[in-house]
């Protein structure tokens, strides 16, 4: 008996312990110090809920549908169509005013007459082997017109001739690799790279930089192949003969090539087509893996790092096995670029008491062939905003500041509609934007959330996921659920938040204005999905039927991605004080300014050497953490909303550098900007990061470390100078 009490009491004693436990863990997460921007004075929850929703699945559906039946590349007359049709939705949709606004920009298509394509010739120059000219057409879509072939836009045009050599992704550490270690030296080689990791672009520059004379890339099953998935229409993997479409613009930057830094309107002067900025000199092409095995090569063995999942060999060359030596490849690319006119369609509801304050909401348009992801599914989710903040209209609601909805054109030629906008209204965006929301492709994966944005939204980010999954029936998709749960497992919801990165059309907002940005959509598991990006991407199987056979067969992922984006303006729109967190920028700052020095830290005895310190880096931000802690206890005293609403706003200004990143001018961010070596990747103090990249094996240490030294020295400048902007006025 006294055991089985010893054993009751034990019992008894865990169960209590444990409620304990759960009960302080949820007292602790839901009395979680809140933003007082959004909680003390939000908006009328009432009109947020309806707002949220009045976002329906099938509206979602029909709009997605109607947005992908026909190719709409930018520049045809398609996508014009396309842009009328939103222009005139929108205005029925309530509306203030909808535009639709022209630049003429230089694009780049494939030629008719003489389409692109990759051949191995024999010694007197017949062709044993062609790539094919398309992609096989998914069923339904045999009869469709327009589609246009997978190719590289704005590749040079030419037909170089000579022996292969693969370089693995294409990467700055590929091609080290490859001439270090190997001692390959790739001058007037031809080069294939597989797809993934980085950038296009990236890898042509490097290709470029390394002397090749031409680059092709294919899309692996290693990097375009879910397990267990069979290739479209049976599953959403990438078939074969797919290929993945793109531009391969070497930008530092984005925007027209013609007219950098300036909108290309009529009256605006133009380089010339030879003179273009971020054009690549040599011919690019893309294939898909079915072709890609034809070109399989002698020479070197791969480091296993560098095999796919072909049944090839994937030796490195440079030419083919000993049995085909004399066979060469050539290039047939005729592509050619041309200046375009292009069309963004704006709209406006006007703010009821601050007009002259803008939240922005974009998306793009323009898609390679029917754009069932990328864009449309962004698209969507856009149209059914607008149309759910025109039924809020309709019932009296009128936001507090300005919402601007822009539907993008040209996206795919480099982010050039929305840049050549913010480039025409660069001087009131400065004046005037509050935050810029980003909307393309709400959907990539199917596993949750995805939140990418400037650390003072990470507060509003939170708060407006738990403030939708307590409405109790929008919470059956399984976004807002998953994604709570999530936050509540991990303790710590900015896990799921990352950084902003470049290749979508908040870059010229965010990395150049110093606008406050973010993007949401659904996304795939990082963990156990390693495939890059999605498979199917920018090729003709982006079908409508995609998404709704697999990606999002009940259209709530993409009504969970419509209710975040949508909930954000909202609140930006309509909070009396705007929800922006400046305590969240300090904890980011501390966190990257420790990751930077640590580094550099792994060279300690040249930063001995040449006096590096971080020390000044690492006091700017205790001065700006000091800065914004006193700034939050002052919000909670509102005789100076206006004020203290423009330094929140003003505060992504202060981290902008006019001369720029070095060599990259257009990058003024001082914090944030895309990987030099990786468009695609956001790096925090990218100056530093730069600077510091391969220093080990720089050819004048004291130079380098001098230039790390310089781009510290910038740092803990800009970051000193936004602390200033958040003092009191004087």
């Amino acid at each position: 008996m006294r055991k089985e009490s010893r054993l009751v009491r034990w019992i008894w004693w865990i169960v209590v312990v444990t409620a304990l436990f759960f009960l302080g863990f949820v007292i602790g997460w839901f009395s979680r110090p809140t933003h007082p921007n959004t909680e003390n004075h939000k908006p009328s929850s009432k009109y947020l809920k309806e707002f949220l929703d009045e976002m329906q699945t099938e509206k979602i559906r029909e709009h997605l549908r109607k947005f992908t039946h026909l190719p709409h590349l930018a520049g045809t007359e398609q996508n014009l169509k396309y842009a009328e049709q939103i222009k005139n939705e929108w205005q029925e949709f309530g509306l203030d005013s909808v535009e639709m606004v022209p630049y003429d920009v230089l694009l780049s298509y494939p030629n008719k007459s003489q389409p692109n394509y990759i051949s191995i010739v024999d010694h007197i120059g017949n062709e044993v082997f062609k790539t094919s000219l398309a992609e096989p057409v998914p069923q339904g879509y045999e009869d469709i017109p327009n589609i246009v072939p997978p190719y590289s836009a704005f590749s040079a045009k030419g037909q170089p001739e000579g022996d292969l050599v693969y370089v693995n992704y294409g990467r700055t550490e590929d091609f080290f690799q490859l001439e270090r270690q190997m001692g390959i030296n790739v001058t007037g080689k031809i080069v294939i790279v597989r797809y993934g990791k980085i950038f296009r672009g990236n890898k042509v520059k490097n290709a470029i930089l390394a002397g090749a004379k031409g680059i092709i890339m294919f899309s692996d099953p290693a990097d375009y192949w879910a397990a267990e998935v069979q290739p479209y229409p049976d599953g959403w993997n990438l078939p074969g003969g797919g290929a993945q479409r793109g531009n391969v613009l070497n930008l530092n930057g984005a925007g027209d090539p013609l007219t950098p830094g300036y909108p290309a309107k009529e009256y605006t002067h133009r380089f010339s087509l030879e003179d273009g900025v971020g054009l690549p000199k040599i011919p690019v092409h893309p294939i898909g893996f079915h072709d890609a095995i034809h070109l399989n090569m002698g020479g070197e063995i791969p480091p296993n790092n560098w095999k796919g999942a072909l049944n090839v060999s994937y030796m490195i060359g440079p030419g083919f096995t000993d049995d085909f030596k004399s066979q060469k490849v050539r290039m047939n690319i005729y592509t050619n670029n041309q200046v375009t006119r292009i069309y963004n369609v704006i709209g406006r509801i006007r703010g009821a008491l601050e007009p002259d304050r803008y939240v922005i909401l974009g998306g793009h348009r323009d898609a390679w062939v029917f754009g069932g992801i990328d864009p449309m599914s962004g698209a969507a989710v856009v149209h059914e905003t607008v149309r759910s903040a025109g039924r809020l209209l309709s019932k009296g609601w009128k936001p507090r500041r300005t919402i601007i909805f822009a539907s993008w054109d040209a996206e795919e030629f480099g982010l050039l509609g929305s840049t050549e906008w913010a480039e025409d209204n660069a001087k009131l965006l400065q004046e005037r934007a509050v935050a810029y929301i980003n909307a393309d492709s709400a959907i990539e994966g199917m596993y949750t959330l995805r939140v990418d944005c400037t650390p003072s939204l990470h507060t509003l980010v939170y708060d407006l996921t738990k403030q939708v999954g307590r409405f109790k029936h929008t919470t059956e998709t399984e976004t807002c659920k998953y994604f709570f749960m999530n936050s509540l497992m991990l303790n710590s919801f900015s896990a799921l938040i990352s950084k902003l990165g470049s290749g979508s059309d908040f870059e010229a907002y965010f990395i150049r204005l110093g606008i406050a940005a973010g993007r949401a959509r659904y996304t795939k598991n990082k963990k156990t999905e390693r495939y890059s990006s999605y498979p199917v991407y920018h090729s003709v199987y982006e079908t409508f039927e995609i998404v709704e056979k697999f990606y999002d067969p009940s259209f709530r992922r993409l009504r969970a991605v419509a209710q975040v984006r949508g909930g954000l303006i909202f609140l930006l729109a309509d909070s009396q004080l705007l929800p922006l967190d400046v305590n969240q920028y300090a904890d980011s700052l501390r966190k990257y300014a420790q990751s930077i020095a640590q580094l550099a830290q792994k060279n300690p005895n040249e930063m001995e050497t040449y006096g590096v310190s971080f020390d000044s880096l690492f006091s700017a931000v205790e001065n700006f953490t000091v800065a914004a802690t006193d700034f939050h206890e002052r919000l909670e005293i509102l005789n100076t909303v206006r004020i203290m609403n423009d330094q929140l706003m003003y505060l992504e200004r202060a981290f902008i550098d006019p001369l720029g990143l070095p060599g990259r001018p257009f990058y003024r961010h001082v914090i944030f900007a895309p990987s030099s070596h990786n468009k695609y990747a956001g790096e925090s103090f990218p100056g530093i990061y730069d600077a510091l990249f391969d220093i080990e094996n720089s050819a004048d240490p004291e130079k380098a470390w001098e230039e790390v030294k310089r781009q510290i020295s910038i740092a803990a400048f800009t970051v000193n100078a936004a602390a200033m902007t958040l003092t009191p006025p004087a």
